[in-house]
């Protein structure tokens, strides 16, 4: 990219302490920015940092638990996105998949099985069921990519679309709980357990929300992580990933491999719908999701495509998501999370460029005139 006398270039390879500087000193500005805007506004901005803090981490377990519980989708969505784009392959329809995947779950667990099979069989059914709808959500645009070279940037947005509306098909007409817009509750059977399951054993877990989804989505984490790091399969997607041409000219089975990478970041997209339907709302609705699978595509870019960064990120940025909502008014809060997560992104990209003096291009000799 290039301004008037000036070029933005790529630096060196930074080392991992340079980049979590680069994210901190981000994080840092968007503070100072919505301190500065809050006061403006005429709000205290210690008050509202205070109440963000306290209504995410600090407000006891029922603060952490919601965190966590919210952390779930962002952390699965993310690290199905961070699996496709180090493959070299832009999944922005994460929300999509999510949404397939909570339809598969949802038709499990109250539509395709009887009523009284025990949860032992139909909670890992319908996380099966998740990840498959999901990942054929995925893999339809792989496909496309890997036989017509179409850009799965437009397939897997425009499929989002469609997936919403197949939702809402089915909760509108066959599915719909007597004309509302939402299915009947699921059987409890198809409930993820949740702390608060325990609490007649010890009673300071009453009222958490945090189900096993989150236990799920570190597994899926440690799962992501030995593939890129211990499988054939991680390797030639980072090649990919690097260089597509490279990756031809060794020998890779690069079309297979665009499919099976987009097929596994969507089915991680099914798997946290699933969570939702069955961890959360216990039945399925319009909008369950308030962007899950977007905000992945910000999770999986900030955590620079490492499974334990997208776990660290999707923490703290669902303790955003969670206490900002605690800041009033309302729009006040919308506009603190812009700040400070443009921020951040800003920083993460300065680290990885620099804007210097465009260098003069040497001058070409003028053509020799006829002899």
């Amino acid at each position: 990219m290039r301004l008037p006398g000036l070029e933005i270039a790529p630096r060196a390879r930074e080392s991992a302490w340079t980049q979590a500087r680069g994210s901190l000193l981000g994080l840092l500005v968007g503070l100072g920015l919505g301190a500065l805007l809050l006061e403006l506004l005429g709000a205290s901005a210690a008050e509202a940092y205070a109440t963000i803090l306290r209504a995410a981490f600090t407000g006891g377990p029922w603060a952490l638990s919601d965190t966590l519980t919210k952390a779930t989708p962002l952390m699965l969505c993310g690290l199905g996105c961070a699996l496709a784009f180090r493959a070299g392959l832009w999944n922005v329809g994460a929300e999509g998949q999510l949404f397939l995947g909570a339809w598969a779950a949802a038709g499990v667990a109250s539509f395709w099985l009887p009523a009284d099979t025990p949860g032992a069989l139909v909670l890992p059914l319908m996380a099966l069921a998740g990840f498959a709808g999901g990942a054929l959500w995925g893999a339809l645009p792989g496909l496309l990519r890997a036989r017509l070279g179409v850009s799965e940037i437009l397939t897997t947005l425009m499929l989002t679309y469609v997936a919403v509306q197949w939702n809402n098909l089915f909760i509108y007409s066959a599915w719909s709980d007597r004309g509302f817009q939402m299915t009947p509750l699921f059987p409890e059977a198809a409930w993820l357990p949740r702390l608060s399951a325990l609490a007649d054993t010890w009673p300071a877990l009453a009222g958490l929300t945090l189900h096993a989804g989150f236990p799920l989505a570190l597994l899926a984490a440690l799962a992501v992580w030995a593939l890129d790091h211990r499988t054939r399969l991680g390797f030639e997607l980072k090649v990919a990933g690097v260089s597509e041409r490279a990756a031809r000219a060794a020998g890779m089975p690069v079309g297979r491999n665009m499919l099976l990478a987009m097929a596994l970041s969507g089915g991680l997209a099914g798997l946290a719908g699933m969570c939702e339907v069955s961890g959360v709302v216990h039945r399925l609705q319009q909008n369950f999701s308030p962007g899950y699978g977007y905000a992945a595509i910000l999770v999986a870019w900030l955590a620079r495509l490492h499974p334990a960064g997208v776990v660290l990120v999707s923490v703290l940025l669902a303790g955003l998501l969670s206490g900002a909502k605690q800041v009033q008014p309302g729009g006040v809060a919308t506009l603190l999370e812009g700040v400070i997560l443009t921020s951040v992104v800003a920083a993460d990209f300065f680290g990885r460029h620099m804007l210097r003096r465009r260098r003069a291009e040497p001058a070409r000799p003028a053509p020799e005139g006829p002899p």
